[in-house]
């Protein structure tokens, strides 16, 4: 499980695994391989917190994990929207794009239905 699911370019993202039960790693092309470390009183998970990077291109992106001696692609894990850039105030040149507004539109229809 990835959380958050939809995260800006910078943002850090926390990975969960069940079925991992010694660690292993976690690749994606929007952020750096990233190690996965037993969850303690967990027997069977494990987890990593991995950093987006600032030219990750925006949509959907798979993680791919590796733990004993098992490799495991999750299609479209997460989804990376136009990122917070530094800046005057903490402004972003770029805005909102029309994707990150559809998805944002999405979510919020989603959590109003329940």
């Amino acid at each position: 499980v990835a959380l958050p699911s939809v995260i800006a370019r910078g943002g850090q993202m926390t990975v969960t695994v069940d079925g991992c039960p010694q660690g292993g790693t976690m690749t994606s092309d929007a952020f750096r391989t990233t190690h996965l470390t037993p969850v303690r009183g967990a027997n069977e998970t494990s987890k990593g917190t991995a950093t987006i990077k600032q030219d990750a291109r925006p949509g959907s992106h798979d993680i791919t994990v590796n733990c004993s001696g098992r490799r495991l692609t999750r299609p479209a894990a997460f989804t990376v929207i136009g990122g917070v850039r530094g800046g005057l105030g903490g402004s972003s040149s770029s805005g909102a794009t029309s994707t990150d507004i559809a998805i944002g539109g999405g979510l919020v229809a989603a959590a109003v239905a329940g």
